[in-house]
């Protein structure tokens, strides 16, 4: 059996609310018929209402008993109806706030998805970066090793730790240029999102909890930690 094409502007509230939407479409059309339907209720409601009125002020004229009967019956008919009108307005009301309450949702899920889409931009290459701290934490290394007497002795050593010194000096460039700096805090306050305590160190010239040594040197990516700097923190002698 061929399917055939629905045009949602030549069918009814009932028929468009009967349509299999797609998902992401269809709570919407759902909503605005259920709307609609509501909206041709209540035009109806006033309609008839205006009509009783007009059918009671026409019953003026007519006998007193068939007159006490028809008011009777009117009176019946209005009570009905107005509680017709309170439950569609209740309707009315339970439909706006769910809409509502729709709209935030989406509102939210799309902030969220927001702010992933640009953390993913921001740090797409933490992952890399990790990787190179070994490099950046063995380059420091070699060159802090080797002491000022060899160099002086030997030409060659001199050589290759003046090349050393030039690899970290380019490697920490390329890392400032994709906004990954160093964490020193050297004689800085400890901060427990940049730096990770490993050990207390008595110091009765220093106030306590600053950052007295420095054991492995921290990074960050933007304003995310990439890795703590390792610190040893003064304490006040007791």
């Amino acid at each position: 059996m061929s399917e055939q094409n629905v045009v949602p502007g030549s069918l009814g509230f009932a028929e468009l609310s009967d349509c299999q939407w797609p998902t992401s479409l269809g709570w919407w059309v759902q909503l605005w018929c259920t709307l609609a339907n509501l909206n041709c209720n209540l035009c109806l409601l006033a309609k008839y209402l205006i009509l009783t009125t007009e059918t009671k002020e026409n019953q003026n004229g007519s006998s007193e008993g068939n007159s006490t009967k028809s008011e009777k019956e009117i009176a019946e008919t209005e009570v009905k109806l107005l509680a017709e009108k309170e439950k569609l307005e209740k309707e009315v009301k339970e439909v706006t706030d769910k809409y509502k309450r729709a709209l935030a949702e989406t509102e939210n899920v799309r902030q969220r998805f927001r702010k992933q889409l640009e953390d993913s931009k921001l740090y797409a290459v933490q992952g890399f970066c990790k990787d190179l701290l070994e490099v950046a934490d063995i380059l420091g290394t070699a060159t802090s090793s080797i002491p000022q007497e060899e160099l002086d002795k030997n030409e060659h050593l001199k050589n290759l730790f003046e090349g050393l010194l030039m690899t970290e000096s380019q490697l920490q460039k390329v890392f400032q240029k994709n906004k990954l700096f160093k964490i020193d805090p050297m004689n800085e306050k400890f901060d427990p999102n940049f730096h990770e305590a490993m050990f207390e160190v008595p110091s009765p010239d220093k106030e306590s909890g600053l950052v007295a040594v420095v054991t492995k040197i921290g990074y960050r990516l933007h304003d995310r930690t990439l890795r703590p700097a390792l610190v040893g923190v003064t304490k006040a002698p007791s």
